[in-house]
């Protein structure tokens, strides 16, 4: 019907994937809009294929049926988009007798009215039996503007919908994890987007955080198609935190991508790291690390992102140790064991280009360590932030240059000046020399180590810019 392509013309840019396929659509897809002055919560939701009484066995068709009627359940108004041109279906009658049963006020959006001569056909519509019918286009831009003045009307005149309370998680921490508690608390809510390889558990992930089916899980790859963002508030110590959690498409090899939509999939997905603060990499602990993990590790390096490694499905894999504790020996316990132990640091090993990011093993299915996973990301979220006092980092710097001097690509020797850190999320530093050089990267990767045994910086990248001195 075009839903998702008038939810991105009334946002203003594109938030929700359009293609000709129908059921593009599942999770809800939540923005926050401002129309002339007005802000509202703006929701696209998956299409209804189902007529009363009418059963399927598909999973996912059943979970975007329950994403949309929980978002029917928190509106204040209802757009029932149709197709002006292909006029009433027996589907749209069954759309308009349950969204009457909501009680909720009702506006029939005719899309896909292209030119003017489309606006007469909007009467047939009548029968649906709600009083505003409103012909529109929303790849032309035609009708927009008239829908959105009796929208805000409407709205002004109904108040707000009875909103379900957003996921909120409350933590009494005893001891403040950063050095600088200002850092928990930003002005803007800090983003975290959940990438990995396609059924490796990001949606679960998801809800197991906030403690509620926000996003549709399946065991079918590609169900998560959009990039939905979901609103999150934490607080620590009577600080409120807020989070915006992304869940993302799983990103494929490149040749294994079948389709258009599965290529706009991915796009998004590397539009969600792109734009994040912090990336949580979701890997299997069944499947351990593959070549298409290695390929998205580089992308969170590329993008220099702060970053949490989850090691998902570990109850399955501890299950297992468990088996063999009691099957085998005691010598092959021992073996069982030290692999466990050694784990995180092998999985540090294999994506040693971001050594840096704590290893966390949780499962969404049980809820093991997704607590921890709570603290880790808001441990990160701190030092992603965190701005050293311009005197403490030149002490520092100067004592690790007097252990190891500088030298450059030409492994020649470099005199430094001083340094200053010119911006945080992520950090980045400017370290001024003689002249116009930059040090080796076995030099920076050494520097970065140094520093943060001192200021910590864990699950986030370092970035040194060398400048000769002014």
């Amino acid at each position: 019907m075009g839903k998702s392509a008038l939810f991105n013309r009334i946002a203003g840019r594109q938030i929700s994937i359009v293609h000709d396929e129908p059921g593009v659509t599942r999770d809800r897809i939540i923005a926050q809009v401002e129309w002339h002055g007005r802000a509202f919560t703006l929701i696209d939701t998956g299409g209804i294929g189902l007529l009363k009484g009418e059963k399927t066995g598909d999973p996912i068709k059943k979970a975007a049926i329950k994403q949309v009627e929980l978002a029917i359940d928190s509106a204040s108004v209802i757009f029932m988009v149709v197709d002006i041109k292909e006029g009433i279906t027996p589907l749209d009658e069954e759309i308009s007798n349950m969204l009457r049963e909501s009680g909720k006020s009702v506006i029939v959006v005719a899309n896909k009215a292209d030119q003017p001569h489309h606006d007469s056909w909007v009467s047939e519509f009548s029968s649906l039996g709600f009083d505003k019918i409103f012909p529109v286009s929303a790849l032309h831009d035609r009708g927009i503007a008239p829908l959105m003045a009796w929208t805000l009307k409407l709205l002004t005149k109904i108040g707000p919908a009875n909103q379900p309370p957003m996921a909120n998680q409350n933590t009494n921490i005893q001891k403040v994890l950063t050095p600088d508690s200002e850092n928990l608390q930003q002005e803007k809510p800090v983003k975290l987007a959940i990438v990995g390889r396609p059924n490796v558990g990001k949606s679960s992930i998801i809800n197991a955080i906030i403690g509620s089916e926000r996003v549709i899980v399946s065991d079918i790859p590609g169900t998560t198609r959009d990039a939905v963002e979901v609103p999150f508030t934490i607080t620590t110590n009577g600080i409120p935190q807020n989070w915006i959690l992304i869940d993302t498409a799983g990103l494929r090899k490149p040749k294994r991508i079948k389709s258009e939509l599965e290529f706009f999939s991915i796009e998004k997905t590397k539009e969600a790291i792109r734009k994040s603060d912090i990336i949580t990499f979701v890997l299997d602990a069944e499947q351990g690390i593959l070549e298409q993990d290695k390929k998205i590790g580089d992308l969170i390096t590329e993008a220099q992102k702060a970053c949490i490694i989850v090691v998902n499905k570990w109850d399955l894999f501890a299950d297992a140790i468990e088996k063999a504790k009691k099957q085998k020996t005691d010598k092959q316990q021992t073996s069982q064991t030290t692999s466990l132990t050694n784990f995180a640091k092998w999985v540090q090993e294999q994506l040693f280009f971001i050594d840096y990011a704590p290893v966390i093993f949780a499962s969404a299915k049980t809820g093991t360590n997704i607590n921890r996973l709570i603290d880790t990301i808001k441990f990160v979220a701190s030092q992603y932030w965190q701005e050293i006092p311009t005197a403490i980092l030149n002490r520092i710097i100067r004592t690790i240059m007097q252990k190891k001097p500088p030298s450059d690509q030409n492994n020649k020797p470099m005199k430094f000046f001083y340094a200053t850190q010119i911006s945080k999320g992520p950090p980045e530093f400017v370290l001024f020399f003689k002249n116009d050089t930059s040090f080796s990267k076995p030099y920076e990767k050494f520097l970065a180590g140094e520093i943060r045994k001192t200021f910590g910086f864990e699950g986030t990248p370092l970035i040194f810019k060398c400048r000769p001195k002014p």
